[in-house]
Order: structure tokens, then sequence, then C-alpha cells
């Protein structure tokens, strides 16, 4: 949500891409749904891609959400390849649309440890989209985006609040409880929580357990 309205606040008009990829709840994609329409966008693509057909994650099998707190290993929650998969998919459209920019909310300083969401990575992934595409070969470079990589989740926090968005709005939590609410107890919802506090802004997000 944030990412989305850095670039509506960059001059971009907003090409949203959201890929349902029958991860364990559909709240994130109707949370998704909600922000593409506050924030205007010109089009929003709900993409179907069925990653559970390869699990290896607690986000897309039967493996159990931990909630112990964030440690220092990348967590089960880690889904192979996600961001290089979506980003590819977000690069395809792009070039049909005629579009050279692409925006992605990966963070790299209160995160996980997920190892798709550095820098290295982000820079590795635009130069093989310049390379392996026909706009790329024509001279018409992609940049990716990543407004909220070296940026803390209060700063993120902020940043909401400076471009006017409805925080409620945006959905975080890995295991969602009954409501529908945040967990309150997986990496995300404890991230989440931290930066509200450190913000020093009051968070509008349902918990089903106080993180």
């Amino acid at each position: 949500m944030v990412a989305a309205a850095r670039a509506r606040e960059d001059g971009f008009g907003l090409l949203a891409l959201t890929i349902d990829y029958n991860q364990r709840h559909r709240i994130e994609l109707e949370a998704a749904a909600a922000i593409a329409e506050r924030l205007a966008a010109e089009r929003h693509v709900v993409l179907p891609l069925d990653l559970s057909r390869f699990g290896g994650s607690a986000l897309t099998s039967e493996i159990a959400v931990p909630k112990g707190g964030v440690g220092s290993d990348i967590p089960v929650t880690y889904v192979p390849a996600r961001n290089t998969v979506f980003l590819s998919l977000a690069l395809a459209w792009a070039e049909a649309e005629g579009a050279r920019d692409l925006y992605i909310g990966v963070n790299a300083l209160d995160y996980s440890g997920y190892p798709d969401c550095r820098p290295d990575f982000v820079a590795s992934f635009e130069a093989m989209a310049n390379l392996a595409t026909k706009a790329g070969a024509e001279g018409e470079r992609f940049h990716v985006r990543t407004p909220l990589i070296d940026l803390s989740k209060a700063e993120i926090v902020r940043q909401a609040g400076r471009l006017g968005l409805d925080a409620g709005l945006s959905w975080s939590c890995y295991d969602p409880a009954p409501g529908p609410r945040h967990c309150g107890l997986c990496d995300s919802c404890r991230l989440r929580s931290k930066g509200f506090a450190e913000a020093g802004v009051p968070d509008p997000t349902r918990y089903a357990a106080r993180p």
C-alpha cells in the first residue's frame, strides 16, 4: 500500500498486480482490492498461480506458522523464489503495457530475513529485466523501485500517515484468526505492531492476541 502510494506520489499511474498463489487465506486478496480501489489504480489484475502445488512453505502447505518470535534464521514462512516469480510476472505485464517502472514493497531492515528482499537481489533482477526483454534489448530501461527497502517499520508507518493512507486497510498476518483478526503472534504481526509502537502511532489492527 505504501509503495503504491509512493509510486503515485512520484507521478506514475498505477497498474496493481496481486498474485493469488493459493496462500493460507484470502484476506490479503480482499485487502489488496480495497487498497487498489482507494488508490485509484487504473487497473487491478488478480492473477491465479497455485504455488501450493509446489509447497515448501508454511504459507502454501500445512506446515505450522511459527509463533515464537522473530528469529535469526530464514523462517518456514519463506515461499521459495516468491519475489522472483512475482517480479517476473510484473515485468511481463509492464512490458506488455509499455510501463518501465516496477514498484515493490520489499523491506530489508525490519523483516524476517527473506533473501529476496535484499538490495542485491533487486539490483540483480533489474539487470536481468534489461537483458531478458525486447524493450530492454531496444534500449528502454526498466527500473525496479523499492521505496521501503531501507526503512524501519516505524518509518513506513510514518510514511503511511504522511501520504494520508488508512493503515487499517492493509493486511500483514500470516495466520489470521476468525473475525477476521491478525493472529498477533506470527513474525509479520510482531513486526507490524513494533512499527506502530515505535512510531508512536495508534495501531488500527485487530489482533487475536496482543503482540
